[in-house]
């Protein structure tokens, strides 16, 4: 089986060729960072106008790099939200046109599934159910993935996501964007033990994250330094910043594992996806983690980490292997929660009923 994956929905225009053997033959991802730096962070205007200037030509690319052609395909999978509206709609409409003149099976994939999986794609002894940390820009939760499209929430953000918080502390201390890669290069030549910032929820009963409260102790401690931040006190800042949230993740993480445990007593395997799992710093503290509790951490590669067509179009093969194929009226999502039976976060309000049920 080949399926072509297609990922907008955001800030990178993204296609990929995937096979049921687990093969990435082409995956090509279009950042759009200079576009959106001059603003400090995403314009949905601006990410939309840039998908449907780059997507056909990125999927035509990758066609012509392989050496096949649409009617060598078996099938198209696009994200179909959560993510910016926009955006979204510029590579399901896409999707759609591709699978209706080709007669190829759709799979509209939730984003989030992408990361889920992601980790499938490389792992080949990773079997369900294992529990996942999914922290990127927009998503910050704790899950157990029973199994395809079957999703039991522990935890979710009740605030910022981390990915958010990087941003904002970023843009906060200068630093630049995207502002996970600025702090944590910052924090290379920082003390994080300089700045005691607090670490919210940490040691509380449950699984949830918070991030805001966080980012309000950075901006008062930014405030009365003044005149006195430096180059190199910005740096701390950044350490101490870095850890305060790896400490939070960490610490959410194995009040989920021993929730994992109780239900799952056999259970053997920690994931983490999303963009934030880059960070190197909590890579090296999910490692720690996982040796502490006996549990096989997996880990996808940087490039399957940060968002990309190939976690799509593996979703979409294991979908489409289970039967799960959508018609060509499934509408795009801005929210798309994986667990639907979850109390939505607070303030979030509840789930649209858009279109079919993946």
């Amino acid at each position: 089986m080949i399926v072509l994956g297609i990922e907008t929905s955001c800030d990178e225009t993204a296609a990929a060729l995937v096979t049921d053997r687990r093969e990435i033959l082409k995956s090509l991802v279009l950042s759009q960072l200079e576009e959106h730096a001059p603003y400090g962070g995403i314009v949905p205007e601006i990410a939309a106008r840039a998908h449907i200037d780059h997507l056909d030509g990125l999927i035509a690319r990758t066609m012509e790099h392989v050496g096949i052609q649409f009617k060598d395909l078996d099938g198209v999978a696009v994200t179909a939200g959560p993510g910016l509206i926009g955006a979204v709609m510029v590579g399901l409409m896409t999707g759609k046109a591709l699978s209706a003149v080709h007669e190829l099976d759709f799979s509209a994939v939730n984003h989030l599934e992408g990361h889920a999986l992601s980790a499938r794609l490389c792992d080949h002894d990773l079997t369900f159910p294992y529990l996942l940390l999914l922290v990127s820009g927009g998503h910050c939760q704790l899950l157990i993935v029973n199994g395809v499209a079957n999703y039991k929430r522990l935890g979710t953000t009740v605030d910022d996501a981390a990915g958010e918080a990087f941003d904002k502390a970023a843009k906060l201390l200068n630093l630049g964007y995207p502002g996970g890669p600025a702090i944590e290069k910052a924090s290379e030549m920082g003390d994080g033990k300089r700045f005691a910032l607090p670490r919210p929820l940490l040691g509380r009963a449950g699984c949830n994250f918070s991030f805001s409260g966080l980012k309000t102790s950075l901006l008062h401690k930014t405030q009365s330094l003044g005149d006195n931040l430096t180059a190199s006190t910005r740096m701390d800042l950044a350490a101490s910043f870095q850890s305060a949230v790896v400490d939070v993740i960490v610490d959410r993480c194995q009040h989920a594992i021993n929730m994992y445990r109780k239900i799952h007593p056999t259970g053997n395997f920690l994931v983490a996806g999303g963009g934030v799992v880059a960070n190197s710093a909590l890579r090296s503290k999910l490692e720690c983690l996982a040796r502490k509790n006996e549990l096989q951490l997996s880990l996808p590669p940087l490039s399957l980490c940060t968002d990309n067509a190939a976690m799509i179009a593996w979703a979409g093969i294991e979908r489409l292997k289970l039967g799960f194929k959508e018609n060509l009226n499934f509408a795009p999502r801005a929210r798309w929660p994986l667990d639907l039976s979850a109390e939505p976060p607070p303030g979030a309000g509840p789930v649209g009923k858009l279109g079919p049920k993946a």
